[in-house]
């Protein structure tokens, strides 16, 4: 039988997406199987290896070239997996990103920015990573995508994320140590006469669910309520969220714990507007030091957590592993920055 006929009834196979649909993958899988790369596990490597033999096919060998060649390009990613609506604007990360791009910027590297809905792309980070358009990548935050994140880390080694590191964890991480702020803000609302703490914030976010942790760790061994409310940070509900959760009935001995300064603030502006008197009928305290926090009034007392060493330092890790060394993650600590709401 002569090969022409042996391949009649196949589907044609021209291109790498041609090859994924039989494969059952994603044509980056399929791009990195076909290159050897470890990210891709062996027997699914070997599976995708055996289909290309099986339908002749023949990746072209100058776009292959162009993958493997450097870009000076990193890619920085913000998956939104818990906020789907929380944009790029937001406080936080544009103080991040400013300080990720002076950072790889003295290192000689331009950058490649994605926000990302992981509910509408399941595969995003391997997509991201096949691409071809970046040497390494930068995730800041681990949102829900912790699982996800940890299995590409098996394989994958220029990788580090912004996040909470957790015993074990494979992923190389740099952050604060958000359980310890959230004990220590805790513990300064509790010493201000604190008797029952409101945690405003998404406790399915992996560092927001770590302060929230270090905050009921202490108020259990102090004696003192704490109530969780769900607040998100996306710019269309957060006004509306931290309104529902405020226009309450608040005795002597409540106080508020925010997740982040950006919550802290709308706060402050709500309790305003119900007459309520910060420090003195309500004690606030916020999660960051953003430069604004120090702008509010009265001034926001917070936990801060250094961005712009956390910056730098994400880039000299990744940099180090781009030339193959494997790091550790590196935790900061975090400290109370006392102002005046509490």
């Amino acid at each position: 039988m002569s090969a022409k006929l042996a391949t009649m009834g196949r589907p044609a196979v021209r291109t790498l997406s041609d090859l994924a649909r039989i494969a059952g993958v994603s044509a980056g899988t399929v791009s990195r199987a076909l290159a050897g790369n470890s990210l891709v596990n062996t027997e699914t490597r070997e599976r995708i290896v055996a289909l290309a033999r099986e339908h002749g096919f023949r990746p072209n060998q100058m776009a292959s070239s162009l993958r493997r060649q450097k870009t000076d390009v990193i890619g920085i990613a913000i998956p939104l997996g818990h906020d789907q609506r929380q944009q790029i604007s937001d406080t936080f990360f544009m103080t991040l990103l400013g300080h990720l791009a002076d950072a790889l910027t003295e290192r000689g590297y331009d950058l490649r920015l994605r926000r990302v809905i992981p509910e509408r792309d399941a595969d995003w980070l391997d997509r991201f990573i096949g691409s071809g358009m970046i040497d390494g990548i930068l995730v800041i935050g681990q949102s829900d995508q912790f699982d996800r994140i940890e299995a590409v880390a098996d394989g994958y080694l220029p990788m580090v994320v912004w996040g909470n590191y957790s015993e074990g964890q494979r992923h190389c991480v740099v952050g604060s140590d958000n359980r310890l702020g959230g004990r220590l803000a805790a513990e300064r609302l509790i010493a201000g006469g604190a008797r029952h703490i409101y945690f405003l914030g998404d406790t399915s976010a992996v560092e927001f669910a770590a302060r929230y942790a270090g905050a009921a760790e202490a108020a259990e061994r102090m004696g003192v309520a704490i109530t969780p409310l769900m607040s998100h940070l996306s710019s269309d509900r957060l006004e509306a969220e931290v309104a529902a959760n405020l226009d309450r009935d608040f005795v002597t001995g409540d106080a508020i714990f925010a997740a982040t300064d950006s919550i802290a603030m709308a706060c402050l502006a709500r309790l305003k507007a119900n007459g309520i008197v910060v420090p003195d009928q309500m004690p606030v305290l916020g999660f960051d030091d953003l430069p604004l926090a120090s702008q509010t009034s009265p001034p926001l007392t917070t936990i801060r957590q250094d961005i712009r060493a956390g910056a730098f330092a994400m880039v000299d890790l990744l940099v180090r592993r781009l030339a193959g060394e494997v790091t550790e993650s590196v935790v900061m600590p975090p400290r109370l920055i006392v102002r005046g709401t509490a």
